[in-house]
């Protein structure tokens, strides 16, 4: 029985992802020009446009990293990086797609050249390709191979059959794994473009969303002993101090203080608001109206998450962290979602379940390489390389640049595994780099008409240094405070301690210091007349219950702050 068990739940999985791949080459067999292609023909209904936002984003490092960092000493505050992302969607909704559906762009990078000029567009393109590459694709793939190698004991079989010590099959079992799943997912986004992207979204997220609900409940049930409230009751009242949304202002993780008013703010309206990965859908869709309504529906599912995602990781904390079985050591709290999954499913789910986080992490990596290209091909390959190029070139170019930037991200992945903070914790610290001066950009130039385009390209190259001198000094100084060399009060514990501080206060810092840069270049060389901006033939009529929809999503998450304060 336990050998059929198994059959199948791999017939399952690999039935699953053989429907996805199939599904998703059939609804992108027609893309022939660039606009089909990299935005499906701007013909996106909001269905398909909320359920491939949420898709794209959630991934293994949402199960794997978020779901570490519940398990560690974030616990549900890890939440408001969901919840506060609700929020800012309802501002995109409102006053981001407006604009750039105005415009009719097809990337972020060309709205910067038609407020200031093509060297401001040029220079994000840059930032872009390497942050999606480094911090964002890297990451997704590692996350994944992370998963696969736990539930099955992928560096035992290494080491078992290929004669390996244990550091060897690790590492080698998650090379494989990375190379796997970045071919695999690369497969029918090089063929098919957005469209056969988002219908992977759908497909993917539908049960992404069914196995993370699954999983939560039995991990309750297992807490209660097979009841159900029970276990909840049990949980509430062992874990009640991590079921808490605001912790100390300057917490190392999730300070209260970013949260609500300073740094949490400047990853999440980059994220959401501006970042091509994510825009992309919006900029498909095939008027205002349903883009807002695929916003707002977005918006909802990123309020359900933590229930999914953040409350499961506690879950695994109470049942085989230091205080339960002692199965997950405390600082390794990216290992314990799939742990939990392991123990928790029977094999003939385990088919359905693993299907479903490899269906995550192909959702954000696809979604991510698609991404990748539109930005190589757009912005630098056509504005640059090939003013002319037909559009059956831009199509191949964009293939070929996906394929490239496939190989590249796999090969950097197994880099990450030298991090020690975890995967979530590497992607939203490494952003920094480039989120806080394109913010400030954006931002200052929407609202400050005369502002010139040299302020847009200072503070854009500026942010990386900026972001480096307060982040670089804490990693250095590091281990001379753990040997003790450095006296306590001195110049530089005061420099390890602001330094080490959380890297949303210092985010919101940089973000500060460019805006006041960009002003203070505005005063001195502004503009003499604002830029006239393109008006394309998109219907951009909004939603008529457009603030209806967005305030009762605004007061949903006040309620769920004030519930889980």
């Amino acid at each position: 029985m336990e050998h059929w068990d198994e059959v199948i739940g791999a017939v399952t999985f690999v039935g699953f992802l053989l429907a996805v791949v199939v599904i998703s080459l059939y609804a992108g067999r027609r893309e022939k020009t660039g606009m089909d292609y990299f935005l499906a023909g701007r013909t996106l209904t909001w269905g398909l446009i909320g359920f491939s936002l949420i898709a794209s984003n959630i991934s293994t490092e949402h199960f794997v990293g978020m779901a570490g960092g519940a398990f560690g000493k974030a616990g549900l505050a890890i939440a408001s990086y969901e919840w506060m992302s609700a929020i800012v969607l309802v501002f995109v909704a409102w006053w981001f797609l407006p604009k750039f559906l105005k415009v009719g762009i097809y990337t972020m990078p060309e709205y910067l050249e038609y407020r200031y000029d093509s060297g401001a567009r040029t220079i994000m393109a840059l930032l872009m390709m390497v942050a999606y590459i480094v911090v964002f694709l890297a990451t997704v793939v590692y996350s994944g191979a992370k998963a696969l190698n736990t539930i099955f004991d992928l560096p035992a079989v290494f080491q078992a059959h290929l004669s390996m010590t244990a550091d060897q099959g690790y590492t080698w079992s998650m090379v494989a794994s990375i190379w796997l799943i970045g071919l695999v997912a690369a497969s029918y986004t090089i063929y098919g473009g957005l469209k056969s992207v988002v219908w992977s979204d759908l497909l993917q997220g539908g049960g992404l969303l069914i196995g993370g609900a699954v999983i939560a409940v039995l991990a309750l049930r297992e807490i209660g002993g097979g009841n159900l409230i029970g276990g909840w009751r049990e949980f509430s009242a062992a874990q009640h101090d991590k079921l808490h949304t605001v912790l100390d202002w300057n917490h190392p993780e999730v300070p209260w203080l970013a949260v609500f008013v300073g740094g949490l703010w400047i990853p999440n309206i980059f994220y959401w608001g501006l970042n091509q990965f994510i825009t992309q859908r919006t900029l498909g869709a095939k008027n205002l109206a349903e883009g807002q309504k695929g916003i707002f529906l977005g918006a909802w599912l990123k309020l359900l998450i933590p229930f999914i995602i953040v409350l499961p990781g506690i879950m695994a904390f109470h049942l085989y962290g230091p205080n339960g079985t002692g199965a997950v050591a405390a600082d390794h709290g990216d290992e314990a979602y799939p742990y939990m999954f392991k123990q928790l499913l029977p094999p003939y789910l385990w088919g359905a379940m693993l299907a479903a986080l490899c269906g995550a992490v192909m959702s954000s990596f696809n979604s991510g390489l698609n991404s990748a290209s539109t930005i190589f091909t757009v912005d630098l390959y056509k504005k640059h390389i090939n003013p002319q190029a037909s559009e059956r070139k831009v199509v191949a170019v964009g293939r070929w640049a996906t394929t490239v930037i496939v190989v590249v991200a796999c090969l950097w992945a197994p880099v990450i595994m030298k991090f020690p903070a975890g995967v979530f914790h590497y992607i939203q610290e490494f952003w920094g780099f480039v989120t806080p001066g394109i913010v400030a950009s954006f931002l200052v130039g929407m609202l400050v008409k005369r502002t010139p385009a040299i302020a847009s390209k200072t503070v854009m190259l500026l942010g990386a240094p900026v972001y480096a001198l307060f982040r670089v000094p804490g990693w250095i100084l590091a281990k001379y405070k753990e040997a003790g060399e450095i006296v306590d009060g001195s110049v530089l514990d005061y420099v390890h301690g602001f330094c080490t501080a959380s890297f949303l206060h210092h985010m919101g810092i940089t973000f500060v210091i460019l805006v006041i840069v960009m002003l203070i270049i505005t005063w001195r060389k502004p503009l003499l007349e604002p830029r006239t901006m393109p008006v394309s033939d998109l219907d951009v009529s909004p939603h008529k219950h457009r603030y209806l929809m967005g305030g009762v999503i605004i007061a949903a998450t006040v309620v769920l702050y004030i519930v889980f304060w």
